[in-house]
Parts: structure tokens; sequence; C-alpha cells
């Protein structure tokens, strides 16, 4: 069964058990139980299976087909739910994906590569070798749980990541698989198991992330033992991606805006114009608004995932065109989800999205400094003046590239939407101690899942192939969960590093080039008034004021709204001037507000000094 459906939507996982520890029969005697239950040596004899299934959940249905190598935990998985077809596999080296778009990536990045390990493991029933396929296993015990005893196998599959296999111990049927995926936790459950040519079968699984809302059901409809299977079978596809061009030449060049670090440009999708963000960290997306605006229809409410603990419902749909300069990609799937949301977190409309699906198809370069996007067609780009090259891997639908931070080496995702310049996620800074020197608890960014906390000091050296950053702001998350809990991941590399540099994506090649921009101001500065602020019908509101900063001493709190700004009536100030002039005024510097709590207003001084 297919543990990913598609690269569009991140499927935030979790179980609930509540559990209580017993005595409990060794892994190998488990394990040979579990393969007598399901008919022994019947499986001996068997290559590959070809399974097929309904699909169901997130206001979606469709077909799943999978191709699994018996001997040797090889597989490949085709899907068509709703208006999103693609397809991924492991062929027994490489991960890949196939996206909804039909573009293929290898997926070396994250735990890409181990998740799709254990999964031909499973599948495959490699725990049954008489040396369970050089796999750890550790039993965990008997637990009880709503009357039900199960024997709990930890097992970590050579090459993979440890994940919980839990046995029904009266069936001896394989019942739970409870694995950890990033910040996730997925939670696979199996029932309804039937004959099959000899072997039974589970015929049913259920995936749930403790919110019904999200529940899948993926139904077995047609099993069928095969022989052995040709190397092909399982291997990534080639594709000759067809849908894109760049009218009249080999490139096009568009001008660009940095708002709150974040890129804006100029795009027309169907023909209408407007003006999208474009991330690397994300997709080709717009908003429900966006989406009524073109008589486009919306179909599922599967749950996203990003920066912040919280979520968005996100829905897909077909579009017949995105243009960008001169250059146009067609009939595409776009996710649809409330962008617009964080329209108050940016001060500036956000109704749509450029993302992977594009810069996939092309060669994409950011001059920050000059400020113009470019997208080049691959088969004429020239790498010899784009700087240095930086491997990157893919995780989904994110690069990752090698760096170090104080001499401490990770994985970080490049992020042109990320708005920072280094977050450290939460469980790498923990683990090497990184938190340090002087700082400031705050929420210092707002992503599709809300707010998000960090503590931010002046950091040390981030070392990126050739290049060195000396002492750049760094915010070292304390979120829960989302993105930056994710303890596969060092952290994320944001506009404030990027907008160093020029940096040029090659995404057909693997690579990354960076060479030194033109300069920029604003560089590394962090807020000095310790408050963060949102656009409100009457200025701006005070979301969070950090104890004991600038803004709280001068009697700020959180729900109030500043009015006014040295006597300038607040909607005559745009947020993200606001915001900077907090950042870059000097120490010392006094910004006079008018405060406006519940009906009282009252004048308030805040004097600027540097919390980093």
């Amino acid at each position: 069964m297919p543990r990913n459906l598609t690269t569009l939507v991140l499927v935030a996982l979790a179980t609930s058990a509540s559990t209580l520890a017993s005595a409990a029969p060794s892994a190998d005697e488990v394990l040979s139980a579990n393969k007598a239950a399901t008919a022994g040596s019947a499986w001996d004899d068997k290559a590959a299976l070809k399974l097929e299934y309904d699909y169901s959940g997130q206001g979606l249905t469709g077909k799943i087909e999978s191709l699994e190598d018996l001997k040797n935990g090889r597989w490949a998985d085709g899907f068509n739910i709703g208006p999103a077809t693609g397809a991924n596999g492991y062929d027994g080296t490489i991960a890949w994906n196939k996206d909804p778009s039909g573009a293929v990536t290898k997926q070396e990045g994250g735990e890409q590569r181990a998740i799709a390990i254990n999964d031909g493991f499973r599948r495959a029933n490699l725990w049954w070798k008489p040396d369970h396929a050089g796999a750890a296993l550790v039993s965990d015990g008997e637990k009880t749980e709503d009357g039900t005893i199960y024997d709990v196998l930890t097992v970590t599959p050579k090459d993979g990541k440890n994940f919980d296999a839990w046995f029904d111990a009266k069936t001896h049927l394989l019942t739970r698989i409870v694995e950890k995926q990033g910040p996730q936790t997925i939670t696979s459950t199996m029932s309804d198991y039937r004959p099959v040519d000899g072997v039974k079968l589970a015929y049913k699984t259920l995936i749930n992330n403790g919110d019904k809302k999200y529940d899948q059901i993926v139904t077995l409809t047609a099993a069928t033992f095969l022989p052995a299977q040709p190397d092909s079978a399982f291997a990534m596809p080639k594709v000759n991606l067809t849908d894109y061009s760049i009218a009249g030449g080999n490139e096009t060049s568009v001008p660009l805006e940095l708002v709150n670090n974040h890129i804006y440009g100029n795009v027309a999708v169907d023909g209408k114009p407007y003006t999208f963000v474009f991330d690397t960290g994300g997709v080709n997306l717009v908003t429900p608004t966006t989406a009524d605006q073109l008589g486009l229809k919306a179909e599922g409410k599967m749950q996203g995932n990003g920066a912040g603990s919280g979520h968005m419902d996100i829905g897909l749909t077909k579009v017949g065109s995105l243009q960008i300069g001169k250059a146009t990609i067609k009939d595409q799937t776009f996710a649809v989800a409330p962008l617009d949301q964080l329209t108050p977190a940016e001060g500036k409309a956000m109704p749509g999205m450029v993302g992977f699906e594009t810069f996939r198809r092309f060669v994409t370069r950011f001059d920050y400094g000059n400020k113009t996007l470019t997208l080049i067609k691959p088969s004429a780009f020239d790498p010899r003046d784009a700087g240095v090259a930086i491997p990157v891997a893919f995780n989904g639908n994110t690069i990752e590239i090698k760096a170090t931070y104080n001499g401490v080496p990770g994985n970080f995702t490049v992020d042109t939407g990320s708005r920072a310049s280094l977050t450290l996620n939460g469980p790498f800074a923990k683990a090497h101690n990184l938190r340090s020197g002087k700082g400031v608890e705050a929420i210092t960014g707002w992503g599709i899942g809300g707010p998000s906390w960090a503590y931010a000091m002046r950091g040390n050296t981030l070392q990126i192939g050739s290049f060195t950053v000396n002492n750049p702001v760094v915010e070292v998350s304390t979120d829960k969960g989302g993105a930056f809990s994710d303890a596969s991941l060092a952290g994320n590399i944001g506009a404030g590093i990027l907008k160093r540099y020029v940096v040029t994506l090659d995404y057909d090649n693997s690579k990354m080039y960076l060479k030194p921009g033109a300069p920029m101001a604003d560089l590394d500065t962090f807020d000095r008034s310790g408050m963060w602020i949102n656009e409100a019908p009457e200025g701006f509101v005070v979301v969070d004021a950090s104890a004991g900063a600038p803004a709280a001493e001068a009697g700020l709190k959180k729900g109030d709204v500043i009015t006014a700004v040295d006597g300038k009536p607040a909607r005559e100030i745009r947020l993200y001037d606001l915001r900077q002039r907090l950042r870059d005024d000097a120490p010392g510097t006094v910004v006079d507000l008018a405060v406006k709590r519940a009906n009282e207003t009252k004048d308030l001084k805040v004097t600027l000094r540097d919390l980093i």
C-alpha cells in the first residue's frame, strides 16, 4: 500500500494509543506466528504481487495500483485521485516520485529513501527471512488497548528507520504500523484479511491523524501474484515534459518585488493577471478566491502543513495555463489553499503561489540585488557564469543542501518563501546545544500553520559550500509542530541569507548555483521593538509583545491596536514598511504610537534597542 499519494500535501498522521505493557513472546516468535497465520510456506514461491485499490478520504476518491517485489522489497505505485495523477516507487537503490504535474524526481532528501526502504521491507515481509534482511528487531512486550492484546515490535530495517509493528496476539495478524515521518507520525491500521491464492491479505487500511476529518481508507479490490518482474518495472520513469515553453527565445526575465523578504512577481493564470509569491518551499497554488474568479473547481480537503504548528485545508484543481513573462506552462494541477489568510501578517495580498512544478521545468534565477527573476530553458542553460555549484537533494517538493552551522553539519532546506535568515529546527539545535547568547523569545514568522515561535539570537558561522556567512540572525525554533519541529532536518535557509547572492536553481541536474549579488540593505537586522504586529481594520494589532522588550516596557499588550505612528494614521502606513523601520532604525530611536485598547486610546513611546 502506498505511503504517500501526492507530493502536493503534507499529511500529518498521529496515533493516541493508551497502552499497558506486560510480558511477551520474542520478536522471532511473533514473526513466525505472523507468517503461519497468513499461510506460512505458501508465501515462499511467490515473487511479485500486483494490487488494485479504491481510495477515499479527504474529500477525494480514486484508484491506486501497486506492484511489489516480494523477494527484494522493490515497489512502484500509480494513483489517479480526484484531479491528480502520479506515481512513486523504490527500485532497490533509488526512491523516486512522479508528481501530479508529470515531473519525475529522485527523492534523496530528508528521510525519503529510508521511508521507501521501510515500505518495501514491509510489503515483502522481509522480516520473515532468517536474518530479517539485516533489520534490527526489539520486542516492546505485550500491550493492551480496548481489550485487545498486541505483540509490539520496534523494527529498524537496514538503511531504513525505526517503526512500530502491532500484531494481534490472538490472530497473529499485523494490525497496525506506526512510523515517524519528519514531524508527523503516520499510523496505518490493517483489517479485513481475506485469502488470495493461498495466503491472507489485508483488504482494508485506515490512515488516521487523530482527526476523522482527514481519515483515508484504502480498500483492496484485486490482487494477482506474478512471476519475478524486470528491473524496469520498478525503475524511475523517464519523461520528456512538453507542457512548457518560452516564446521567442531561451529565457525570459520579469521584475520581482521583495516584501518581508518574500519574492513577488507578476503572472497570468488562464489569461488573468495576478501578483504571486515565488516560493521554493511551496507548490503552484491559488487561493479559493482566485479559483472562484477563474471559475476553477476545487476538489478535496487535505491537510496542509508548513511553518507554524497549525494547518490549512488544501484542495486540488486544474489550471489551463500559467504565464510568467514569455514563459508558459499548460494543463497543471494546482493546490487550492486559503493563502489569503496570511494577508494580515504580510500586509500584501497573496492570491497565489509559484512553486516546485514551475521551478522543476526551468532553470530559475533569483537576482535579489537587481530585482529580477529569470526562467531559462534547461537545454540552453550555461552554468559557466552561474557561480559556485552546490548539490541539492529533493525532499518531496522542497530542496535541501548540506551546510554547517557553528561547525555542525546538517541538511538544510533552501526556502525563498521564508522571511528569516537561518532557522534551526528545535531538535537539531537541542541535540547540538546551539541555543546560546543574548536573545529573545518571539513570534518570528507566519506560515501556513500560523505563527511560528523561536528564540532569536545573533548566530555564529554558516558555511554553504565555499561561502561563509558570519553572525547572521538565527532563530532557534520552539514550535511544537510543523516544519521546524522536524528532527530529520537541521534547519531552513531563508531569504535573509539568500538575498546576498544571485541564486540559480537547476532542478534537472540537482544543483544550486550561488554567486555574490548586488549590495542589499536590511541584512541581518532583527526587530528592535519586541512585538509582532498584523494588519487590522483600524491599523495594526499587537499579536505578541515579548516580555522585557521595548514594546512591553512601553505598556503595549496583546490585542492592542496601533492607530497612528509618529502622528501618521496607521492606515496610511504599509505594514512591511513599519516592520522594516522597527528593525533598521537606530537603537535609541523613540517611536510614538497611538494605541487603542477597548474604548480607550493612549499615547505610548517605544524606545528601540537591540534584543539580540
